[in-house]
């Protein structure tokens, strides 16, 4: 039986019994879809992750106190912040000496209640430097940002978000020029900022005010400690020569021995964007872990239908046998239709997730589909048929054909 023969006998058998033939591809229809969906919606994700991260800003590094860990043996274990934070010198400090920073810039942050024409709001108010914008990638949407005189002269001006220009003015251009009352002072409106959306941890990044650093530390906080420093490498090559230097000068400045354990720590966005990836990674495996089980399930109904397909063909196999069909002719035939059975639904398995994924994508839910993960999903379903029709297969190639004759 040449292959053309063999195709032909193979379809012409599955489409004589057209509803059986779907219900037993169900299995794989959907093991292959949910695989390739829950891929799709776990790599859109790790993408959104990383885009979020990125936004943050340019090769960034971030510097925060240590939390240390306070051992109570009656109580049991407890997490606290290190009280001794970051200054306001040790930002100079690092700021003059490093090589690698163009850009370095102290933050403080802390939410007040803020009060503007339309009512009062909870904002996270940012005491930044200058150079701020460009470590984090931010893009003024009107006005001007505050320069290095309003830091100096410690001036009460704000720049403010987009969301929280809406929430105390109504919009960003009747913001422009206004004053808002932060805690007990008041400060004039110079700018807003462009539309920046939700960060990393899921937060919407422009309810933010930001004002100069000295002007939070002096008028608002009464205090020379800050919440951390940002800095903006050169370009990536260096972050890691950066982040020893970086260490180096914070250590003299804390006057820190070599033998003693930092209580500062040193994260670049690539790290952070590695560690959010590696979750995402760890989940979407697990997913398609998941549902590939719908695979194996598939493939134990295509075993059953095609071992009642033996039972009710076994005269049509003995007459093939006794007119000269070989006992391999017989074995491929049903392997051939066991393979067929398991692509066919593969295919529509595709269909299906490619139209969950545009409306998934429709519904602003990311998903990605990896033409590897479709390819990967098809081989998968064909070693499917494979492994579960050879032994139906195997048992048709073995009747006798005076006993499947016989058979009634």
């Amino acid at each position: 039986m040449n292959l053309f023969q063999l195709l032909h006998s193979c379809l012409r058998n599955i489409f004589r019994n057209r509803m059986r033939s779907l219900l037993t591809s169900l299995g794989i229809i959907i093991g292959v879809g949910s695989v390739i969906i829950m891929v799709a919606v776990g790599e859109g994700a790790q993408k959104e992750i990383e885009n979020r991260i990125t936004a943050m800003g340019t090769n960034l590094i971030q510097i925060m106190p240590r939390r240390i860990i306070m051992r109570n043996f009656n109580s049991g274990t407890m997490t606290r912040p290190r009280p001794n934070t970051l200054t306001r010198k040790e930002a100079a400090k690092l700021k003059a000496e490093t090589s690698y920073a163009p850009a370095v810039s102290g933050v403080t942050q802390r939410s007040f209640t803020v009060s503007g024409p339309q009512g009062n709001a909870s904002v996270q108010v940012m005491g930044v430097e200058p150079e701020y914008l460009v470590i984090r990638n931010w893009n003024l949407g009107s006005g001007y940002f505050f320069a290095r005189e309003d830091l100096e002269a410690r001036n009460r001006v704000a720049v403010l978000g987009i969301t929280t220009a809406a929430n105390l003015f109504g919009g960003t251009a009747e913001a422009l020029g206004q004053r808002i009352r932060i805690g007990t002072d008041h400060f004039t409106v110079i700018g807003t900022l462009e539309k920046k959306g939700a960060g990393g941890n899921g937060n919407d990044q422009d309810d933010v005010i930001m004002i100069p650093l000295d002007t939070a530390l002096y008028r608002l906080n009464n205090s020379q400690n800050i919440s951390s420093i940002a800095m903006s490498v050169v370009s990536e090559e260096y972050m890691e020569a950066a982040q020893r230097e970086a260490e180096r000068i914070l250590r003299e400045a804390r006057r820190l021995k070599d033998t003693d354990t930092a209580d500062f720590e040193i994260m670049n966005s690539s790290e952070i964007i590695e560690m959010a990836s590696e979750t995402s990674r760890s989940l979407t495996t697990l997913l398609a872990a998941i549902a590939g089980v719908s695979l194996l399930v598939g493939g134990i109904g295509i075993m059953n239908i095609m071992l009642v397909s033996v039972t009710e063909r076994t005269r049509e196999i003995g007459l093939r046998m006794a007119v000269g069909a070989r006992k391999r002719d017989i074995l491929f035939q049903f392997l051939s239709e066991s393979v067929i059975l398991s692509l066919l639904g593969g295919l529509l398995g595709i269909c299906l997730a490619f139209l969950v994924c545009r409306i998934l994508v429709v519904l602003a839910v990311p998903a990605s589909v990896n033409p590897a993960v479709v390819a990967a999903a098809v081989l998968f379903a064909a070693l499917v048929g494979v492994s579960f029709g050879y032994y139906p297969a195997r048992k048709a190639s073995g009747l006798y054909p005076i006993d499947a004759l016989r058979y009634e």
